[in-house]
Formats: C-alpha cells, structure tokens, sequence
C-alpha cells in the first residue's frame, strides 16, 4: 500500500478497505476506520464525518494497514477490545475477547440480578472480560477471576484493579480451596479446541496464545470437564454455573454433567448466531448417591 503526501483520509480510508479485503480481512471497512480512528482519537462518527471533506491522512497509517493486512489481530494494534460496556487492554500473550462471549455474561447477570451480594468466579479469565463485566453491571457483587498465564494474567490486572475484582494467579483446576462451597455462581470460558483442530482464522491461530485455545486431549474436553468439576466444589448448593463451548460440543458437556450426579436443571443456550454456545446447570442441593 502506498501513500503519497497531503492524500485526502477519504482516499486512503478508501484504498486501505481494498487491501484489507484482497488479505482476507472480514470487515475491511471498518478496520480501515478504526486504524485511522486509532491515529486520529475523534471517535468514529466524527471521523466518518471527515470522510466527507477534505481532512489529511494521518501519518503512519499506512504501516499500521499493513500490519493489518499481515492479519496481526486489530485489537493488538489499537491495544483495545470491546466487549459489552468495557473498554479492555489487550495484547499479545492473551486471548480476545469475541462478541459470542457477551451473551455468557448476559446468563450470569439474569440469574443474580436483585441477588444480594452474589459471589462470583470466573474460571479462566483471560484479559477479564467476563469478570470485569459482572463487576461492572452489578457493582454489588464480589467478583473473583483465575488465571494460569502470566501473560494474560498481567493483561487481566490491567482491567481488573479499576472495577474491584480479586484476581488471583492458578489452575482453575484447584483454585480457591478455601472458598469451597461459597459462590452463587461459576462461570468460564476455559479452552476447548481439540488438539488436532487449526483455527481458519489466521488472527487466532497465529496470535491467540495457545493455552488459551487447546483444552487438552484429543478432543479439548480435558479443561472444560475440570472447570466443571471446580464448579461442582465452589458452588453452593443450588448455585449456578455456566461454561462456553464449541456448539459440536454442548451435548457431550450436558451428558457428562448429567452423568456426574452433581447437576440439575442442565440446559444448553445459544449464540446470536443461533449456535449452541453455552450450557448451565445448577448444583444439586443434596450429594449424588455413591
């Protein structure tokens, strides 16, 4: 991609979305803007509305389309993710956070909305995503994350210090023994690909840390099937817990929960896209039979 001085930002905006899109880029356009309003920091209704006159290129646009076009995740450039009412810090080292994951937070924050002081963990937190989200739509709420890396549990602190979440660095596999059988809810988003399975997208094949996509063994189940078994220990009886999956996977987790004893009122819930990408259940208020 070339530049040349005093190029109007219409035609460079223009010209970017024609490189993103010959890279493979899915949302072209709106990558150009949002590199463009990553230089500029006018928000983006005011740059589309310098789109229409005569404003400059910034500089140093063109390298950041490149790198774009080489398919570095946007939200590592700009050093920013969306999701729900956060503005998150991310980078390499930790998983993005994806859109899909919203309609997870959306389940927790139904079932403790008017809860008085609900204890929350989330298993796995990543960059913080969800635990920053309950903190922050129901500040009444005592929110705790886990998180095994270093880097993303760096990342994690990041987000998590200005909303008042206790983020502690373990395995989601034995993570808080002393709070066994304390929470209201338990909620993860834990790694599921199955180890033979190469991401399509090369954003997160190549820049997603890869503890934080592989579940273990050939089929990825091995992480999502401890995070259910932490649930099982860190609940109180009735409480509720809900874990992301791959749709291919959401009846193997209901089965094996139901085969646990552990669990009642297990259901399955789906995306925006209509894709199986969650399940719930709550932990049964008596002990399963031996």
């Amino acid at each position: 991609m070339t530049f040349y001085p005093g190029q109007s930002l219409a035609d460079a905006v223009r010209e970017a979305a024609a490189v993103l899109s010959e890279a493979g880029v899915p949302t072209p356009r709106v990558d150009a803007e949002l590199l463009a309003d990553h230089l500029l920091g006018v928000g983006l209704g005011r740059l589309r509305a310098m789109l229409l006159g005569d404003s400059p290129a910034p500089e140093g646009y063109a390298e950041l389309v490149s790198e774009r076009a080489g398919r570095v995740p946007l939200q590592h450039i700009t050093g920013v993710a969306y999701f729900r009412h956060l503005e998150l810090r991310v980078g390499p080292g930790v998983f993005i956070p994806r859109p899909e994951t919203e309609s997870v937070v959306q389940l927790v924050i139904d079932h403790i909305a008017g809860m008085p002081s609900p204890k929350v963990v989330d298993l796995g937190t990543g960059s913080g995503a969800i635990a920053g989200s309950i903190a922050h739509e129901l500040p009444g709420s005592e929110v705790f994350a886990v998180e095994f890396s270093s880097l993303a549990h760096a990342w994690a602190a990041k987000n998590l210090e200005p909303l008042g979440v206790t983020l502690l660095q373990g395995d989601l596999r034995n993570a808080l023994p002393e709070h066994d059988g304390t929470f209201d809810v338990v909620v993860s988003n834990p790694p599921y690909i199955p180890a033979e399975a190469i991401p399509n997208e090369p954003e997160v094949a190549l820049h997603d840390p890869p503890e934080a996509l592989y579940g273990g063994g050939a089929d990825g189940m091995e992480l999502p099937t401890a995070a259910a078994a932490s649930a099982a220990r860190l609940l109180k009886p009735g409480g509720f817990f809900v874990m992301e999956h791959a749709e291919v996977q959401a009846e193997w987790i209901a089965a094996h929960l139901r085969r646990t004893g552990h669990w009642t009122d297990i259901a399955t819930h789906y995306d925006l896209n209509g894709k199986e990408r969650a399940t719930s259940a709550l932990l049964a208020k008596t002990a399963p039979d031996e």
